[in-house]
């Protein structure tokens, strides 16, 4: 459920993109000091997102240089580290983690058992220095594994279904994103509560074809016939991006403020631009298929 939160690379000027490698780098050398080599494979766009909002809003003390690594072992390059990119490090062990054993639970995947695994004693450790949010996304991810169980025998339509499971991934996400619980709290909440729901709703679009095919629970399936589904899809990504967008504005942000527009006004809007793309191509091969039938 994750990697949705990008930039636009054709939007950005070549500093600003540096700029984003950079911090990128930097978490990817947070999760390695941290929790291994296997930290690193936790590494998201999202969570890149959320340390570049923090750090623009707090402005800490930065750690800047430049390294080699395994992934560019000839060439050194920048890296920013600071204490917003550990946490979002540390929120993405947890996450990935917990996101892991609810695939291991739904589909028996014995690969994400294994990646479980391995990620255990990094969660640990993570959940002991923030034990608060570590319950609140363990909490949200069983409510939203019970409601996918029990969405059939609900007294709710289809959309109250997808709104509800939406509302249980923002809650989630706005309880990530209150990193200190300060002043700027209800607007750091609403920001990770909204972008949540796009990105829940969003991977409910992007996987449709594949849960369908596999009989997975996915909120969108019992609406994908409907006459303009796409542009109703379009509409409530619109509506949940406008808020998160109008309380993000308020936030005192000047350093980083133009990748952070780039990815919420632009970047955010690759996927489903792409899927639609792909459905639409899809919806008229079917059809001159069936045409010349």
């Amino acid at each position: 459920m994750f990697g949705y939160v990008v930039v636009n690379e054709q939007e950005l000027k070549i500093r600003e993109f540096n700029l984003y490698r950079s911090y990128y780098c930097g978490m990817c050398m947070d999760l390695k000091d941290h929790y291994g080599q296997t930290g690193r494979l936790t590494l998201s766009y999202d969570t890149v997102f959320l340390s570049l909002l923090l750090t623009g809003l707090y402005e800490p003390q930065e750690v800047r240089r430049t390294v080699r690594c395994v992934v560019h072992p000839f060439e050194k390059h920048a890296t920013s580290q600071n204490e917003y990119t550990r946490y979002a490090a540390d929120m993405g062990i947890i996450l990935s983690y917990y996101s892991c054993l609810d695939d291991w639970n739904d589909e028996k995947s014995r690969s994400k058992r294994l990646y479980a695994a391995a990620l255990k004693s990094g969660c640990e450790k993570a959940a002991a220095l923030y034990p608060e949010k570590a319950s609140v996304i363990r909490d949200r991810l069983d409510a939203l594994h019970e409601l996918e169980k029990k969405a059939g025998d609900t007294n709710l339509t289809p959309a109250g279904v997808l709104d509800r499971a939406a509302n249980i991934f923002g809650e989630l996400l706005s309880e990530v994103f209150d990193c200190k619980k300060d002043t700027w709290s209800p607007a750091l909440r609403r920001v990770g509560f909204e972008l949540g729901r796009f990105i829940y709703i969003l991977d409910a679009y992007d996987d449709l074809e594949k849960d369908e095919r596999a009989g997975s629970f996915n909120p969108l399936l019992p609406m994908k016939d409907r006459p303009g589904f796409d542009e109703y899809v379009r509409g409530i990504l619109t509506m949940a991006l406008s808020d998160c967008t109008a309380a993000f504005e308020t936030l005192p942000i000047v350093e980083n403020v133009d990748i952070l527009r780039n990815i919420l006004y632009s970047g955010i809007w690759c996927k489903f631009e792409e899927k639609h793309r792909k459905r639409t191509e899809a919806g008229a091969f079917a059809e001159r298929t069936s045409q010349n039938e």
